[in-house]
């Protein structure tokens, strides 16, 4: 009985429409990356003119490397949690406007017996976190005898604000999905560069984002991707090694077999931030693989959760994990 009265209720249950299949609203959380104005990819398509989309995304990274040669050594030991209102909205037809309001949490955290447990678990190398003191924050770069950088105290605080743009470049009659579009942010200092809440540079990305959709025997598959460039002027933070230009892009897709839930997987990369180092914490271009998904919660409500994983080791956290509650009005 009670398995019928709960397929009845299914049956009968208020029908949602099609999950979107958006990208993966996160970036490098590595503590030297994530200070920087690295923008989202972002949808193909803009929002219908007064109309509004709102998420509250939160990334809690950890890491660990531990790394040197004859002139450096680095220790990059801790977590962080990333908590942004990320805010869109229509202003016509094919323009949008947005802003992101990060708020940034930098301490041991809780996560490295897990982590530990897991990487013994499936036989993978723990990289000498084992061997370090558990739930320590400890960030440390020293260069030809000199140090660099150091982080050893948690914090909270406002990270930097970064203000975005859209223009609709392309967007099929008979298909709106098959969309391209031209987007823009600038990044601005708001965060305190001392403890890692921003980078004290003022940025400004360029890119171009592109999707398309197909619908199949069993739901529908979307394919998504973006590139572009950034510029930045001089921070706070490693100043006389920073880069001023950094190219990025990401390529994405997934699959909704069921109206309410899709299964995505994305990869994000980016070139390097800094300049003269050997170590590839501070001098190497970076990927991430993103996997997971999306649940749709109600007609107008969703709940994007990722696992963001290095690509190329030691250039991004060890682990992150990803939630995006988005909200469309």
């Amino acid at each position: 009985m009670g398995v019928a009265l709960g397929s009845g209720m299914f049956l009968f249950a208020p029908a949602l429409p099609a999950v979107e299949i958006a990208p993966f609203y996160t970036q490098n959380q590595s503590p030297l990356v994530q200070i920087y104005g690295l923008p989202y990819m972002g949808e193909a398509s803009l929002l219908p003119a007064r109309k509004a989309d709102v998420r509250l995304m939160v990334d809690l990274a950890n890491n660990y490397v531990s790394d040197s040669n004859l002139r450096e050594s680095i220790l990059l030991d801790g977590e962080s949690t990333r908590i942004a209102l990320n805010i869109r909205y229509g202003i016509a037809r094919s323009f949008e406007f947005g802003l992101t309001i990060p708020y940034i949490i930098l301490g041991g955290g809780f996560l490295d017996s897990f982590i530990e447990g897991y990487h013994n678990t499936f036989g993978f190398p723990q990289g000498g976190r084992d061997q370090a003191p558990r739930n320590r924050l400890l960030y440390l770069y020293q260069r030809d005898g000199q140090q660099r950088l150091k982080i050893d105290s948690s914090s909270t605080g406002l990270g930097d604000i970064s203000l975005m743009g859209g223009w609709q470049l392309y967007r099929a009659e008979n298909k709106p999905e098959r969309a391209v579009a031209l987007r823009a942010s600038l990044k601005l200092p708001t965060g305190d560069s001392d403890q890692l809440h921003g980078s004290g540079s003022t940025d400004f990305s360029l890119w171009v984002t592109a999707g398309d959709d197909w619908r199949l025997g069993v739901g529908h598959f979307t394919l998504f991707g973006g590139a572009g460039v950034m510029g930045m002027t001089d921070g706070k933070v490693l100043q006389d090694q920073q880069r001023r230009l950094v190219w990025f892009g990401g390529l994405g897709a997934g699959w909704s077999p069921l109206r309410w839930v899709a299964f995505k997987i994305q990869t994000n990369a980016h070139t390097s931030f800094y300049q003269d180092s050997e170590l590839r914490e501070v001098n190497a271009a970076s990927a991430q693989l993103v996997i997971g998904g999306t649940l749709s919660l109600s007609d107008r409500t969703t709940l994007d959760i990722g696992v963001v994983e290095d690509i190329i080791v030691k250039t991004a956290p060890d682990v992150v994990f990803h939630f995006a509650l988005r909200r469309q009005f």
